[in-house]
């Protein structure tokens, strides 16, 4: 698969199914399902093989696994239906959880340091984990094989592929014999990380023994820096990120912008579901699958949305009558989506590269993500592999260690003229004892003795901040400035430290009197802040932070690709068909709301009028209009932006400069 060729309307079809359920696929009619997701506007369908139940679909020499309730071969129904109508079908095979087999053979199970069992206790509803390094691979690999021998196969996606700190007896004879030491956790993960490479590599190799053209895909939830170390056994990534449920809404934008560096052909995977996976009967808004969707191809990705086959092997028409409302926009958006790439400018190193994120979505990472994309600014996140040449300003949020090689790198950027944005620990060593580079123009002290402590900006970066010391309410590190630099705020200590021995009022002491330490410190291109100001913003929210962030990046960074006159609940893309000889600028205005208790959702578009756009272009374009709709939009070019400006955004407008 290229980039060029991966579909965009696909559907990732779950069939989770209890052998406690009987009768399975009694309403399934081949026409009928194909002609369903045909009528959906889907080009391609994942449909199961093996199940999370450990439960096959079609007709397999492993009795024990098929579905007792089934009584077809419902994956070769499948596969030929949709093939009729030049529908894509990979295939689902469920790796790191099949209950079945955790049945019959408990010594395959994962084993954690303290000795239980990995996955749901005896008493709850759920499945045990596997371990990837245990006999029952092998069954996986057979499996496979089998699959590949029987059908046309378009491509594999392997499931849960994951490993956690196993200590089964393989394990601990495996990292043993490879000069680990199990007592150390760090050296578990190691060899975790070791067990799922070996699997994928191995499991890759083993399929192209049959076909060597089908697409394969390992997922576990996330792609990261993790992925990295076995990315060969990939052909593309698909990005599960559900936003209404444990993924949230910031978890796609995030990754997608690390995953579209790797070089490979990406989806973003969401679900129509309101919730989460199974949620029967739940529906989410079209708005909000509309805002998953537009904003995939506003990034540059492919669509997926999730959906599960009912156990009597029928479609929902009112799941595909949702998606269709969506995927039929998708198609019609597309030309100007194929071979398209974003531009970009600013790049965020992500914690994820050191292991030190802190969450699914890490906190400093996060309210990176946030400031930038609030003010539309055009950025990707990386990590220390990537090739940072092309981008005007590197962020290196709250603690992003560097070791001598990672210092070494940061030092190259910023001496061919490259603009660092740091905060809190980033720059420090791994030791923490000192800054592993001098550019910051500051010498590290060690943690702050107050927190929450006042921040009080000067020259620069006090453009629109209050004139007054505003609290932050993270704690900070002490840094002392050296000759040539200059401060751009200075610290306050509080009376004291709220305690049982002395406090005043309800919540923290008030500023008291400043203090010689610089909050924040400018050096050539390099601004350093010396609180985690990233996660602190992501956190609280607070107004002052991200205006100093804000002018901070305008110091370092006057000229951005992109100027647009929307509030910052609008997000803004950028990207490029080269062969086309376009530019394609991507503006999204659906906000996902804190309206309900258990989860944020999209439940309405609300339109912007008369919306200022100024795009960086190093000529004038010869056409600018709206796609996919070919309408015309006024322009002007001043030598250096085109300056356009539309009347009404209603959900997503394209705006094309060829």
């Amino acid at each position: 698969m290229t980039f060029d060729t991966m579909r965009f309307r696909q559907i990732h079809l779950d069939f989770h199914t209890s052998e406690k359920i009987d009768q399975i696929a009694q309403s399934f009619e081949p026409e009928a399902f194909a002609q369903t997701l045909e009528q959906a506007a889907v080009d391609s369908v994942t449909l199961f093989a093996r199940c999370h139940h450990g439960m096959i679909y079609y007709d397999t020499r492993f009795e024990h696994a098929r579905h007792p309730g089934l009584t077809r071969d419902l994956l070769g129904e499948q596969i030929e239906a949709v093939h009729k109508r030049g529908i894509r079908a990979p295939i689902y095979i469920s790796v790191g959880l099949d209950e079945h087999m955790a049945r019959r053979h408990p010594e395959c199970i994962e084993l954690s340091p303290e000795g239980r069992l990995q996955g749901a206790p005896p008493l709850k509803a759920g499945w045990r984990k596997l371990c990837l390094n245990s006999a029952y691979i092998d069954y996986v690999f057979e499996q496979t094989a089998e699959v590949l021998q029987r059908y046309p196969v378009d491509g594999l996606f392997f499931d849960i592929v994951s490993q956690r700190e196993c200590c089964c007896g393989r394990c601990l004879q495996g990292m043993d014999d490879a000069g680990l030491d199990p007592e150390d956790p760090e050296q578990r993960r190691e060899w975790s990380r070791r067990v799922v490479d070996r699997y994928r590599s191995r499991q890759s190799a083993l399929v192209r023994e049959y076909n060597k053209e089908c697409t394969i895909f390992y997922n576990a939830g996330h792609v990261g820096p993790q992925t990295r170390s076995s990315l060969d056994a990939y052909t593309h990534l698909e990005l599960e990120s559900l936003p209404t449920a444990s993924w949230g809404y910031d978890h796609f934008p995030l990754t997608v912008r690390y995953a579209r560096k790797l070089g490979m052909p990406y989806l973003g995977m969401t679900g129509k579901f309101q919730k989460s996976w199974a949620d029967f009967g739940g529906f989410k808004p079209q708005v909000a699958l509309e805002y998953d969707c537009f904003s995939a191809l506003a990034h540059g990705a492919r669509c997926s949305v999730g959906d599960q086959l009912h156990p009597n092997g029928a479609l929902d028409p009112a799941t595909y009558d949702l998606i269709a409302g969506v995927y039929r926009s998708v198609a019609a958006k597309e030309p100007w989506c194929i071979g398209a790439r974003p531009l970009t400018e600013i790049a965020v190193v992500t914690p994820e590269a050191l292991g030190l994120e802190d969450a699914r979505v890490d906190s400093s990472a996060r309210g990176a993500m946030r400031l930038l994309q609030e003010a539309h600014y055009q950025f990707d996140v990386v990590d220390f592999e990537m090739d940072w040449d092309a981008y005007r300003l590197l962020v290196l949020p709250d603690k992003i260690l560097l070791n001598e090689e990672h210092a070494q790198r940061v030092a190259e950027y910023i001496e061919r003229g490259g603009c660092v944005l740091a905060s809190h620990t980033s720059g420090l060593r791994p030791d923490r004892q000192g800054f592993a580079l001098d550019h910051f123009g500051v010498e590290y002290l060690g943690e702050s003795e107050y927190s929450p402590d006042y921040l009080e900006a000067k020259g620069p970066l006090a453009d629109q901040v209050r004139p007054t010391q505003h609290v932050m309410y993270d704690r900070g590190v002490r840094v002392r400035a050296n000759g040539e630099s200059e401060a751009l705020a200075i610290v306050w200590e509080p009376y004291f430290n709220r305690s049982w021995r002395h406090f005043t009022s309800h919540f923290h002491s008030p500023p008291h009197q400043p203090t010689d330490d610089p909050g924040a410190v400018r050096r050539g291109n390099c601004i350093y802040f010396a609180h985690p100001v990233f996660a602190s913003y992501g956190r609280h929210g607070a107004e002052a932070v991200r205006q100093m962030l804000l002018n901070a990046v305008a110091i370092l960074l006057p000229d951005p690709l992109i100027q647009v006159g929307a509030p910052s609940t609008a997000q803004v893309s950028v990207t490029r068909q080269e062969m086309k000889g376009r530019t394609v600028v991507h503006l999204l205005h659906y906000i996902p709301e804190a309206r309900y208790s258990e989860l944020n959702l999209v439940v309405e578009r609300i339109p912007l009028h008369n919306v200022n756009v100024a795009l960086s272009l190093p000529e004038a374009p010869t056409n600018v209009y709206l796609a996919p709709g070919n309408e015309p939009v006024p322009w002007e070019y001043d030598k250096e932006r085109v300056h356009v400006t539309l009347e009404r955004v209603d959900g997503h407008a394209m705006i094309v400069f060829e």
